[in-house]
């Protein structure tokens, strides 16, 4: 079961001004499912995106990146799951590319205008004929409030669609920012997730896109972790429609674009601990926090270095304060000059080890009353500075390998 989640209520998803989503049953992969979702944008719109940095990404993600090298103005993003198109040589990306042209001679614009997305199973060719053969399905069922059915539409092994919505007032209109997600398993981002979809309707200048969906991944999407696994299909996206009405934001750093940029960070980070506290076969919701760093950078070294551990994953799974774990892995994680006689620990409240060792006032219960939460956040003072990181993972449990062993049965 999701650790303290639920399905988003639709009536709590804001449409955007200038986004349609639309979805239905293509058979992907299986029956009685809907499996491919379109996204329509208004005249006008722009977009931004970041990728995963596995070298072997999927023809999807090198198609999207071709077309938004071209520009950001872009019309259409058309979605499947059930099969990931990756590791499928030049016939998935010709798969790919006919899907686009045949979005695009549906909608009456160019091919370069519309983004694909896919996920699921890697190495199986893509049933671009069934994708063609729903289309035009997904273009009757687009709606300005079909984000929690697009949300669905493009879950995997995810238990729970995910969705977030915010909206703040810039320049006297009030601006929109939603958007949706879906991972459960093979998460540990290099740049977002597996798949991230989020919008707004707010006046931007286009060039001020790619700095901002940078940013919001660093701090979302780039924080969290399930398994250590960096999907083939990674990829998170910036829509903005401009059409709240507000003075165009021109400069991120202004009170505006702090604003839209705080809005869509909260929305991303919403996003992306959701998929933590799905992740496949997770009971905990865990929080790292580094603190008293030199660097940010070597902050997140230690959080992902204690947050990738098996053996720190599976003793909170078990409940078992074998704090220990923690320490090794901070002291592996590549901090060369670290001073271990410096270092301090905390599980939530409790104090476990100060200067590098066990704290005598320390009890194993206070351990393990803390271990047996649902939601727990282990803290790690460094001490050598003012640096702080934080990054989100789960424990490892019996269910998540049983998920992965039967996944493609």
């Amino acid at each position: 079961m999701p650790v303290n989640l639920t399905a988003p209520n639709p009536q709590d998803l804001h449409p955007v001004a200038g986004v349609q989503l639309g979805t239905t049953m293509a058979g992907v992969r299986k029956a009685n499912r809907r499996d491919l979702t379109v996204v329509l944008l208004a005249p006008g719109s722009s977009v931004a995106g970041v990728f995963t940095k596995n070298r072997f990404c999927a023809a999807p993600v090198q198609i999207c990146r071709d077309h938004l090298a071209a520009g950001p103005a872009k019309r259409a993003i058309v979605i499947n799951t059930g099969n990931a198109n990756a590791g499928t040589g030049d016939d998935g990306l010709v798969r790919a590319r006919s899907v686009c042209i045949g979005l695009a001679q549906a909608l009456d614009i160019a091919p370069e205008e519309v983004l694909p997305f896919s996920t699921g199973v890697i190495m199986e060719t893509l049933p671009s004929e069934r994708i063609l053969a729903g289309l035009p399905a997904a273009l009757a069922d687009a709606q300005p409030d079909h984000w929690a059915d697009a949300a669905a539409g493009i879950m995997t092994t995810d238990t729970l669609p995910k969705a977030a919505s915010k909206q703040v007032v810039i320049g006297g209109k009030t601006v929109t920012v939603t958007g949706i997600s879906k991972g459960a398993g093979m998460i540990r981002p290099n740049m977002a997730t597996m798949l991230g979809f989020v919008a707004t309707d707010a006046a931007i200048d286009p060039a001020l896109l790619q700095p901002l969906v940078t940013e919001a991944a660093n701090r979302s999407f780039n924080r969290i972790t399930i398994d250590g696994d960096t999907s083939t299909n990674d990829s998170f996206l910036l829509i903005a429609t401009h059409q709240a009405g507000n003075p165009t934001i021109t400069a991120l750093d202004s009170a505006d674009g702090q604003a839209l940029r705080d809005a869509v960070i909260a929305v991303s980070q919403q996003l992306a601990q959701a998929i933590v506290r799905d992740g496949e076969g997770a009971t905990k919701f865990i929080t790292v926090r580094i603190e008293g760093g030199r660097t940010e950078d070597e902050c997140l070294q230690a959080a992902y270095a204690i947050a990738h551990s098996p053996l720190v994953k599976t003793a909170f799974f078990a409940s078992d304060p074998n704090l220990g774990r923690i320490l090794a892995a901070v002291g592996y994680a590549g901090i060369a000059d670290l001073d271990q006689t410096l270092i301090d620990l905390y599980l939530d409240d409790v104090h476990v080890v100060h200067q590098g060792g066990r704290r005598p006032a320390y009890r194993e219960e206070d351990g393990q009353r803390v271990m047996k939460q649902a939601e727990i956040t282990v803290r790690v003072g460094l001490n050598r500075g003012d640096a702080v990181a934080t990054v989100w993972t789960c424990d490892f449990s019996h269910e998540y390998v049983t998920i992965n062993a039967d996944y493609r049965s």
